[in-house]
């Protein structure tokens, strides 16, 4: 078993005790490893009074703990939890069983059914720990959990250091799951309580939170950048059509509206998430490359930005020119001025935006090392 631990000498020992008994109770030869994660307080002495075996890891973080846990561990089977007291240990069985079955090879200790209300804050239950849980279980592609943020796991240790999680902080329950899902692992859940920790939560609701969902972005560009971008563009393209079907916009009430404004930002900010998320994905892709060795040549990512780009900021400076031409030779207003003069601002904008990016990111790559952007 791995206990991450951070100044927790009220409750560290009260742990070690309950696992080992719950583990023994079930007939499971065991290990208790706590990762002092540099306490300033009597946390390792504690531990190593109650015989645990004490593993330090100076560098800050859950996730880094939690890591270096898992290499450190003898056992084949796993169990993950809190030193806090917050886990109900003496359920410890109810993970570990299906593993050693063969049944699973991550067991998920669920949170929520049975957690009473004050173990939680309002927005962790309710708006955080869902809303994290949904992005998980659709970038794991359809990973059937509930509680994607529990720290209460039991895993085949093997398929975990297989996955090369990366994570430093809280985010790590978030990538070990998607990372598991995407790998097909076998992924259960059970419930198992929550209860008041002891001592101060080391948890910062918000920072917290985004590393999460940078995390899982990172992972899953298509979920937040890709697929947004192109429901974007494709709701730019069709307000601009309806634009050039009705130049003098559509009636709404004793109103007009002119769908071109709208057209106008959507196509931009649509091309903008499109572009920033076939980065990450190219990043992702690279990396992954690298670490398999895999050296295969894939189109380039910039030179297709230029090839793009460049002919579309032409596309609309021509759009303006042949408008400002217009403007000057005749005498009544062009009908469709105005939505031509939006999809031409969308072009150059997009246009500039691409060519600068397919001319600038070789660039940026030379001091680049590869590799997925760092936790921070």
């Amino acid at each position: 078993m791995v206990l991450p631990c951070l100044d927790e000498e009220d409750s560290v020992g009260r742990c070690i005790e309950e696992a080992r008994a719950a583990l023994c109770e079930a007939g499971f030869p065991n290990e208790i490893l706590v990762v002092d994660n540099n306490s300033s307080d009597r946390s390792a002495e504690v531990a190593r009074a109650h015989g645990a075996r004490v593993v330090v890891e100076p560098r800050p973080g859950y996730g880094n703990a939690l890591r270096t846990g898992i290499e450190a561990a003898r056992g084949d089977i796993v169990v993950m939890a809190d030193a806090d007291l917050s886990y109900d240990l003496s359920r410890i069985a109810q993970l570990v069983r299906p593993v050693a079955e063969g049944s699973a090879d991550i067991v998920v200790g669920e949170r929520l059914s049975e957690a009473p209300s004050a173990t939680m804050p309002f927005l962790h239950r309710r708006l955080g720990t869902p809303a994290l849980t949904m992005l998980v279980r659709r970038a794991a592609r359809g990973l059937e959990v509930t509680d994607s943020q529990s720290g209460y796991r039991a895993f085949r240790r093997e398929a975990i250091l297989s996955l090369g999680l990366t994570s430093s902080g809280m985010e790590f329950a978030s990538e070990m799951l998607v990372r598991a899902g995407r790998a097909r692992l076998r992924v259960a859940e059970t419930s198992t309580g929550y209860r008041q920790r002891s001592g101060v939560s080391k948890l910062n609701t918000f920072s917290d939170g985004w590393r999460h969902v940078r995390k899982i972005l990172l992972l899953a560009p298509h979920l937040l950048l890709v697929t947004p971008g192109l429901v974007l563009l494709g709701l730019g393209a069709a307000f601009e059509t309806i634009g050039l079907a009705f130049p003098s916009g559509l009636g709404v009430g004793s109103l007009r509206w002119q769908p071109s404004f709208i057209s106008g930002i959507a196509l931009i900010l649509g091309a903008q998430a499109l572009l920033a998320g076939l980065v990450v994905a190219d990043r992702q892709r690279a990396a992954t490359g690298a670490a398999r060795g895999d050296r295969r040549r894939r189109p380039s990512l910039p030179a297709t930005c230029l090839a793009l780009g460049l002919p579309l900021a032409a596309l609309g400076i021509s759009i303006d020119v042949v408008l400002f031409v217009l403007w000057l030779h005749t005498d009544h207003a062009f009908s469709r001025a105005i939505p031509l003069a939006a999809l031409a601002q969308s072009c150059v904008v997009d246009g500039a935006s691409l060519a600068g990016f397919g001319l600038l990111y070789p660039i940026v790559l030379r001091g680049d090392s590869g590799g997925t952007p760092p936790d921070a």
